[in-house]
């Protein structure tokens, strides 16, 4: 992608109502409408795409049936997917340069060490930079190990593939996001791995790379020496700064005038923010603040969660809140988007105070950003792409919000389970 064709000063180099490819580069031209660059067309396996990628043709079901045996279940999986077991846990000693303790690089460092891998698709920053993302190949634990730290913005790493088979190598691990993941599930019968490890990453709202550096302008005091940024369960935005300092902004002091049109219109018409077709997810959603939550989702997942463990100490999942008290609120606004600009201080101090006093907290806390997601998204697609709607959300969708089905035919004069 030309990084150079949407100038910072510029602002969001799209709009939320702008249906278009992520940029004019020559790379991007022939893709479908909804793109996230997940690296698929840039390999040979190009022409399984309208068969791979999620937003032409979700097949998150019927994957869910061959990797798991089953449906989600209801209850928990529903919103986070199949799995076999959750815990929150984190690394005793910390690796240097680590978003949060250094799982998911020890984990894909560990598989090389052990030689149950050839080789681990992962993502580097980009030379000179600390957020521009850059697939590699890595061979060697070392090289694995000097990737740590989130790179938030949109890479294609399954562009990787053909060299994967060019190297003639047969035991694969890969590190990436949802759509990713979901397009390397649907070909992987064809890859000819003797073995593929998939450590999943939940992501949501992913940006271009001069989008990213957009956001951090317009978000922080100092975005150059910005380290790693997170938003936390804490209802703000957690950016670490060079010298160690946390500086936290909290949601509803966002600038959302100068922010409309950051994200994407393929990550606004995705239904994985928990990378449920992963062997192991690590994140950090539905943790305590400072911990991981991790969910193994299949045998190979569990194996691998234990090669980790002796480098663990666990913490506990608790929830507390009640989401759907503000579900209702949330649909409101979805329905009438506030104006631009920002509420008046006292309303938002307010605002955080009820939030972080009276909101969801840990797995009801995932529970509520999935659930808004989820309906966020399919009233994207329903606004943006209704023809897609069939093939672009998954069937768990509307089972998961169908609490909230009564309300929603009432704001929007239309059923909230899919058409015939």
């Amino acid at each position: 992608m030309n990084q150079s064709a949407a100038p910072v000063a510029e602002g969001p180099s799209k709009g939320m109502g702008q249906i278009s490819l992520l940029s004019n580069d020559d790379r991007l031209k022939g893709r479908p409408r909804l793109c996230s660059d997940c690296g698929l067309c840039d390999s040979a396996l190009k022409p399984q795409m309208t068969q791979a990628c999620m937003f032409v043709n979700n097949q998150t079901d019927a994957i869910e049936q061959r990797l798991f045996g089953r449906s989600r279940g209801d209850g928990d999986e529903l919103l986070f997917g199949c799995y076999r077991a959750t815990y929150a846990a984190r690394m005793r000693a910390p690796r240097p340069g680590a978003q949060w303790s250094g799982m998911v690089t020890t984990l894909g460092a560990r598989l090389l060490e052990r030689g149950e891998v050839e080789a681990v698709i992962t993502t580097a920053a980009a030379p000179g930079t600390r957020f521009k993302a850059q697939p590699i190949l890595a061979r060697t634990p070392e090289e694995v190990l000097a990737t740590a730290g989130n790179k938030p913005s949109l890479s294609p790493n399954l562009g990787l593939l053909d060299l994967v088979r060019e190297q003639g190598i047969k035991r694969l691990a890969f590190i990436g996001t949802g759509c990713q993941v979901h397009a390397l599930r649907a070909i992987e019968a064809e890859l000819g791995l003797e073995a593929l490890y998939v450590i999943g990453i939940p992501c949501s709202d992913n940006v271009s790379y001069p989008d990213l550096e957009y956001f951090l302008e317009q978000i922080s005091r100092s975005p150059a020496t910005v380290v790693h940024h997170e938003f936390m369960q804490d209802f703000s935005l957690w950016l670490r700064h060079e010298d160690g300092t946390v500086e936290r902004v909290n949601y509803i002091d966002f600038p959302m005038d100068k922010l409309h049109g950051i994200f994407p219109s393929a990550c606004l018409s995705c239904f994985d923010y928990p990378n449920a077709l992963s062997d192991l997810t690590i994140g950090y959603m539905g943790a305590e603040l400072g911990w991981q939550w991790v969910m193994a989702r299949t045998e190979r997942g569990e194996q691998m969660f234990e090669m980790l463990r002796p480098d663990l100490e666990f913490g506990t999942l608790t929830e507390g809140g009640d989401r759907t008290r503000g579900m209702p609120r949330f649909m409101e606004r979805l329905n009438h988007p506030p104006g631009t600009g920002r509420p008046p201080l006292l309303i938002r101090k307010l605002v955080v105070w009820l939030q972080r006093n009276r909101g969801p907290r840990g797995l009801e806390f995932a529970r509520a950003v999935i659930e808004m997601k989820l309906l966020r998204n399919l009233n994207h697609v329903r606004s943006k792409f209704e023809r897609q709607e069939s093939r672009v959300v998954p069937g768990f969708v509307y089972r998961a919000l169908a609490p909230y089905a009564e309300h929603y035919r009432e704001l929007f004069d239309r059923d909230l389970a899919p058409r015939d």
